[in-house]
């Protein structure tokens, strides 16, 4: 346990703030966006530099303190934050700076995906991130970055040029195909095993209006809906990207009131190709007869934000996933039996695609395995009542384990819960071993084990 003079050495050199249980903004400053996670760290200190970052990492590991980091907070198994150790939280390190002529932006490790897009979108460009503006950039890039420009761009991580690091020792490097190039493998869907990156450098693309929205059918179509959509999409231009979606209509705006509260099978859409060529794209879809088809022309970063209403931080929720490499008959059949059992309006289940710019990167290239899935599943239990946390936990993972024969044998580790090591393991597959000894290099005391852990050597 550490001194008080300890203490008191390391605080005065803080240029941010440090949040101990006896303070008035402690219960704040531990929430996270998963309001199922309630952790109580010994120390929270609020960032405000790498200097700061440099000296909580050197106390967490002189002192033999738990550390976890926190970026946006969004992990679904709430790894961001910890019991009885100290979080190194980077909300207060926001720095975005756009170069437009090089197209590339660096981004600070605190930032939610909204500021760059806020940021990029002036210049009409824009890097592949996820699908909640809320979401922090430094959990969703780590762990792969799978979002709404991901089969036209890639993931988040094939478009990451460098990262700044605080390694386990306390000393900061760079990390690029240039420079400390192993590091950088790791980084790119290794999560935040190897390090604390307080910043990120990422290349931009062209994309300022999208063509953009849901499509939603009724839940008793979902099988011939289903079995169109992993036809559509085998054969769908990388410009398009649509997520399957079940669900049930959120009641308000801008949904048509006579469907409120009804459970539907949809696909969100986002064409970000050229606008002219939107309306032969989205042919196909409106020959399928829906009850809705919302496509319209929007800034991208207004689809970005489109979910964030609906799921602001505070509501109970647990995950569930899986990577799929096709959707049988078989398990269409079991995503509707579950479909119908939804627990409550905010649950859901989702198929991301990972395939066009994404298969084009071969799966030893980076630590993120699985670039021949098309699918990274993911369902849902979501709900603002704590009462009904069992209810939602219970559906999301009997779903999952009813799907799990007919997956690819990982997960997205960007939906999972605290799983085990097994788990972990089968997310990786042949590139565990390579990120373990990366581990060894860069972490060999494993100080950064709060994330889905990968053992050094």
């Amino acid at each position: 346990m550490f001194s008080d003079n300890d203490l008191t050495a390391w605080r005065a050199g803080l240029r941010g703030t440090l949040v101990q249980p006896a303070d008035g903004a402690y219960d704040d400053a531990r929430k996270v966006y998963n309001a199922m996670i309630s952790k109580r760290p010994k120390l929270i200190a609020r960032c405000a530099d790498v200097a700061d970052v440099i000296a909580s990492v050197n106390f967490a590991r002189e002192q033999g303190l738990l550390l976890a980091v926190r970026g946006g907070g969004h992990n679904g198994g709430g790894l961001g934050i910890c019991d009885d150790g100290l979080v190194i939280d980077l909300a207060a390190m926001r720095g975005i700076r756009v170069d437009p002529s090089a197209r590339t932006v660096r981004v600070e490790g605190g930032c939610q995906w909204g500021s760059v897009d806020h940021a990029t979108h002036a210049f009409g460009l824009a890097t592949p991130s996820g699908i909640i503006s809320t979401t922090g950039v430094g959990g969703l890039t780590l762990g792969g970055g799978i979002g709404h420009l991901t089969r036209h761009y890639g993931l988040a991580i094939d478009n990451l040029l460098s990262a700044d690091v605080v390694l386990a020792d306390g000393r900061l490097v760079t990390a690029s195909e240039d420079s400390n190039s192993d590091l950088f493998w790791a980084l790119r869907g290794g999560g935040g095993n190897f390090g604390v990156v307080t910043s990120f450098k990422y290349r931009l693309h062209p994309v300022s209006e999208v063509v953009a929205g849901p499509t939603l059918w009724p839940l008793a179509r979902t099988t011939e809906i289903m079995q169109w959509y992993r036809a559509f999409m085998a054969d769908a231009p990388d410009e398009l990207n649509g997520f399957f979606a079940l669900m049930t209509v959120p009641p308000g705006p801008p949904f048509p009131e006579p469907l409120h509260l009804q459970k539907v099978c949809a696909v969100v859409w986002c064409w970000s190709g050229d606008p002219a060529k939107a309306e032969s794209a989205f042919a196909p879809v409106l020959a399928t007869g829906p009850m809705l088809h919302g496509v319209q022309t929007m800034p991208f970063p207004v689809l970005q934000s489109a979910f964030d209403g609906l799921y602001p931080p505070g509501l109970q929720w647990y995950w569930r996933a899986d990577f799929l490499n096709e959707l049988s008959d078989e398990a269409i059949a079991l995503h509707v039996q579950y479909a119908e059992r939804m627990p409550s309006m905010h649950s859901t289940m989702h198929l991301y695609p990972v395939d066009g710019a994404a298969h084009r990167v071969g799966r030893n290239e980076t630590a993120f395995s699985y670039r021949d899935a098309r699918w990274a599943a993911v369902f849902v239990g979501v709900d603002p009542d704590p009462a009904n946390a069992d209810a939602i936990s219970a559906w999301a993972r009997d779903y999952q384990t009813a799907l799990h024969p007919h997956s690819a044998g990982g997960a997205y580790v960007n939906f999972m819960m605290e799983e085990g090591e097994d788990r972990v393991k089968a997310s990786f597959r042949d590139n565990y071993s390579r990120l373990s000894a990366i581990k060894r290099e860069y972490d060999p005391e494993n100080l950064f084990r709060v994330n889905q852990n990968i053992r050094p050597a």
